[in-house]
């Protein structure tokens, strides 16, 4: 299966042209033009829906191996057009070849293959029998009872551009191994691979209408599935703002909502810390696709015995690290997204330091490429607590340091933002780090590392976010429960 363009939209089994013409996607590390996307109309979302609604009643009464299957056999071709699809996603995302053959491609393909296995789960769960007295409602008796996990219906898929194929993967996969149809809304800035995808799931055989995709530069088309009557579950990945508005129009019509938002992760490292292994694994946040990931460690809360070595050690370290062409095998920190971003990255780093930050390494007059929109790895030191640096989620590679002198001003710290995504705790002292983890606002914990681990269910608390995915929680958000009951 070639890749490549021209690109167009899937709309109920028919690849579409875009009817408002096409919009150019730009390469982060170069500026030139990778290819033109379909820019679709508010008109092509609302026929997605309505065709995605259409296909539901048959595709929910699919049997399980039957969309394990197509599920699988996608997983597959995805593998083996990696090769051909790796410099596309390099190329859209600006993410270094490292990221890009270990974590975009293959991890898509990893996360359709957990959800080929995961439409074979159980949905039916056995509830004991209750013995009901006689009421004026019914005859007495014993009452047999099951829940079963049903599908919701149509879900728009909305997702951010960090990891577009990863993060549509682990979207569409338990939504289309519970059952459910979907409509996919790649971020304006990197939808190519999404499309390539696509192409994929419509090639291995899901029927017409199961899987649809509009795309667009703006906004109007994911407002417009948000709104749509014919979507019932909107998941969406991206900004706590978009989030809150996604909440507000689709709570009108009570559609169910998935909203992975925003965060603002903090690295608390307590006095008897490894401090290398806490700075290899705070430094992530440069290291790994410029800190435009929402669980990046962007707080370092130091006990103030260890602040000054972990300050300098993460300073030593930041000057190591190879800033630019991402396809360099020696490359570890790549553009970001679009000059927008890197120019909002500017402006946050400006701003902590007007508010008293101590710029410890980067910044706005550090050396990097000419061409490109990127940011050298930027530390800031002696941070104050209300900082804006400190409380809004910057999006790239800049961490913020601070200092605490005892566990309960540490805990607090970390606790002192909207946000509730993704915190870390690191301690020589394992169940200290666990008790610890019980006082923290947030939905995931790392204790002496940043590693996933993707059974868990994921998601934040607050300003951070809806609900949970990943694993077999993931076929949970995708499904509702209904109860069935019956005369023993």
């Amino acid at each position: 299966m070639p890749i490549g363009g021209p690109y167009e939209l899937l709309i109920g089994g028919r690849w579409v042209p875009g009817a408002a013409g096409t919009y150019p996607v730009r390469n982060p590390a170069t500026e030139e033009v990778v290819g033109e996307a379909p820019e679709a109309s508010v008109d092509q979302a609302a026929e997605a829906a309505e065709a995605a609604a259409g296909a539901f009643p048959a595709w929910a009464a699919t049997e399980p191996g039957e969309r394990a299957a197509l599920l699988h056999a996608a997983a597959g071709a995805l593998r083996t057009l990696a090769p051909n699809l790796v410099p596309l996603v390099i190329a859209e995302t600006g993410c270094t070849a490292t990221v890009g053959r270990t974590m975009q491609v293959p991890q898509a393909a990893v996360r359709l293959e957990r959800y080929a296995d995961g439409a074979l789960e159980p949905t039916v769960i056995p509830l004991p029998p209750q013995e009901m007295p006689h009421t004026a409602l019914a005859p007495g008796g014993l009452i047999g009872a099951i829940a079963r996990r049903v599908p919701v219906g149509v879900v728009a898929c909305i997702t951010p551009y960090n990891f577009p194929i990863v993060n549509m993967a682990g979207k569409i996969g338990p939504a289309l191994a519970m059952g459910n149809t979907v409509v996919i809304r790649p971020a304006p800035q990197d939808p190519l691979a999404v499309i390539e995808l696509v192409r994929i799931l419509d090639a291995v055989g899901f029927p017409p209408g199961v899987v649809n995709v509009v795309t667009g530069s703006g906004p109007e088309t994911g407002a417009a599935l948000v709104e749509d009557p014919h979507v019932d579950m909107v998941s969406f990945t991206g900004s706590t703002a978009v989030g809150r508005r996604i909440g507000e129009v689709a709570g009108r019509t009570m559609k169910r909502r998935l909203l992975e938002l925003g965060g603002k992760g903090a690295a608390l490292v307590l006095d008897d810390a490894d401090v290398r292994r806490a700075v290899a694994m705070i430094a992530s946040t440069w290291t790994f696709h410029s800190g435009q990931i929402c669980t990046a460690p962007t707080r370092a809360i130091v006990h103030r015995s260890r602040y000054d070595e972990v300050v300098e050690t993460l300073a030593t370290t930041a000057g190591t690290l190879t800033i630019g062409d991402p396809l360099a095998p020696d490359t570890v920190v790549g553009p970001l997204i679009s000059a927008a971003q890197r120019d909002r990255v500017l402006g946050h780093i400006r701003a902590g330091l007007a508010e008293g930050a101590t710029l410890v390494h980067g910044g706005d007059e550090a050396a990097v490429p000419d061409r490109g929109f990127y940011v050298a790895p930027t530390l800031l030191a002696d941070c104050r607590p209300d900082a804006t640096v400190v409380q809004e989620e910057i999006f790239g590679p800049v961490i913020v340091a601070l200092p605490f002198d005892d566990e309960d001003e540490g805990v607090a710290l970390v606790n002192g933002t909207p946000y509730g995504l993704y915190d870390y705790v690191f301690s020589g002292d394992t169940a200290r780090a666990m008790r610890i983890s019980r006082r923290l606002r947030t939905g995931n914990v790392g204790i002496n590392t940043v590693q996933r681990n993707h059974e868990t269910p994921f998601g934040g608390m607050r300003q951070s976010g809806v609900g949970r995915d990943g694993g077999s929680f993931g076929l949970h958000a995708y499904s509702e429960l209904q109860s069935v009951v019956w005369p023993g």
